[in-house]
């Protein structure tokens, strides 16, 4: 009865706390059908569309920015419904933007808002789980994040048909769903920000930073609540021990031994971006246009796209605490590069429809498997409490200006030396982040945090 009631209590938390990742999903993935119609509603050239993509990671970075810190403060709990707020606000604002540049600045809010979650719901997972299912845990974000990448893309489905079934009027419903029925695309992430604020009200703060911040009865109670009554005072004299003379901050993260160990995430996690899944993501219909797939198709098969990557983000799930993350990630990127460079010889040789699929859905599924979920696990995992809120947002920090400078060149990429070349770019970033990670990735599966940190240290030193 113990088991299961500290498991359900666990695993019910983390699903709150993951829907941070379903709106990181949402909100980014949205944009893939918006872009063409702002597009010709705006007459964007493609330098104006890489900025309408790429300005919301510039949000991601800053809220990236502030939120690490912000939540070292005042905890993680009031960081996320930080994000949540902004989430409700770049919904509705960008629905009802007059203009482009006012576009622009909600999309920017709304990258804030990704880049708050982005940082803090992972972070808050790993705090939160035992160490036997923490790589589990943590990969439910993952697995989030491709739901609400699906809902987005089943959404705008959803709404373009909708639109091209409907006659215009001149009501505020017609012009959101219908004549301007991107607007309404956007709009549906008010109902998940809603849900998301409300349920935030039950979660626990995190029993770290409680612990760290000399708040150990209620640490106490909430490890109650995840270990047992039983192992609940030896975790907590554990975290006690390891945070009672951390000072933490940005200049200790830069000193050896953790300088080295923020390379390791820090590195992995560029390479990961650096596949070009943002690109696949947000381009999927212009991309789809390409493979020879028919304009009145390129949402549903995207849609398809989505399910894939949904699906196949269990296999992580599944196997993360049994098999290692470091197995998981070795076998992922080096597939995942073959099958980069298999799309770029479809487009190059002029293969095109399912023949194209079937490669963009194999990267799907090595993607969801490795390169995606286990940066997140490797980064909340590796480094010690007092400094794990800054690592984490160096970290998230570069995977968006990764992502930035990926969408930002993708069009211009797509446009100068074509599709193919681009592809296997992708492809060749995958194979550097294989052979890094086979020299340096090292196993973190069944550990707990104090004991990942402190013996981790002790091999660096040697």
């Amino acid at each position: 009865m113990k088991n299961t009631n500290t498991r359900a209590f666990t695993t019910s938390i983390t699903l709150i706390a993951a829907l941070g990742g379903f709106l990181f999903g949402f909100d980014m993935a949205v944009v893939s059908g918006i872009i063409e119609p702002v597009q010709a509603q705006y007459g964007l050239p493609a330098t104006e569309e890489g900025w309408f993509v790429s300005s919301a990671l510039l949000g991601c970075i800053a809220g990236v920015a502030f939120s690490g810190m912000l939540s070292d403060r005042i905890g993680r709990k009031k960081v996320l419904f930080i994000a949540a707020a902004l989430f409700l606000l770049s919904a509705i604002g960008f629905a009802l933007a007059p203009s482009f540049p006012v576009l622009v600045c909600f999309r920017i809010i709304a990258g804030t808002g990704v880049g708050v979650a982005s940082n803090i719901s992972p972070l808050y997972i790993s705090e939160l789980a035992p160490a036997a299912r923490r790589g589990r845990l943590v990969t439910f974000y993952q697995l989030a994040i491709t739901i609400g990448i699906l809902a987005a893309y089943c959404s705008n489905l959803l709404i373009q048909r909708h639109a091209s079934n409907s006659t215009a009027s001149s009501s505020l419903w017609n012009m959101l769903f219908v004549r301007e029925s991107w607007r309404g695309m956007f709009l549906v992430g008010v109902i998940p920000a809603a849900a998301f604020s409300l349920l935030l009200t039950i979660v626990p703060e995190s029993p770290r930073w409680l612990a760290r911040f000399g708040r150990a009865e209620e640490a106490l109670d909430v490890l109650r609540k995840v270990n047992g009554p039983e192992d609940a005072q030896a975790a907590l004299n554990t975290i006690l021990t390891h945070t009672q003379h951390a000072s933490g901050g940005l200049r200790e993260l830069l000193r050896q031994p953790l300088l080295h160990l923020l390379a390791l995430a820090g590195i992995l996690t560029a390479l990961s971006q650096f596949s070009g899944i943002n690109a696949v993501i947000f381009y999927g219909p212009t991309i789809l246009r390409s493979a020879g797939i028919v304009a009145s198709d390129a949402l549903f098969y995207q849609v398809m796209l989505g399910t894939a990557n949904m699906l196949f983000t269990f296999v992580a799930i599944w196997k993360v605490d049994s098999l290692g993350r470091r197995p998981l990630y070795l076998a992922g990127s080096i597939c995942a590069a073959a099958a980069l460079a298999l799309t770029g010889g479809c487009f190059l040789l002029g293969i095109s429809g399912w023949a194209m699929l079937l490669p963009i859905i194999c990267f799907l599924l090595f993607f969801a498997f490795s390169l995606g979920p286990l940066k997140f696990v490797i980064a909340t995992e590796i480094f010690p409490t007092h400094v794990r809120g800054t690592a984490l947002s160096v970290c998230i920090l570069i995977m968006w200006a990764s992502d930035w400078l990926v969408n930002l060149l993708f069009p211009i990429l797509r446009d100068g030396i074509g599709v193919a070349a681009t592809f296997f770019i992708f492809s060749g970033c995958c194979v550097l982040s294989f052979l890094y990670a086979k020299r340096y990735l090292f196993e973190t599966k069944g550990k707990t945090l104090e004991e990942i940190t402190t013996s981790e240290n002790v091999i660096i030193q040697q």
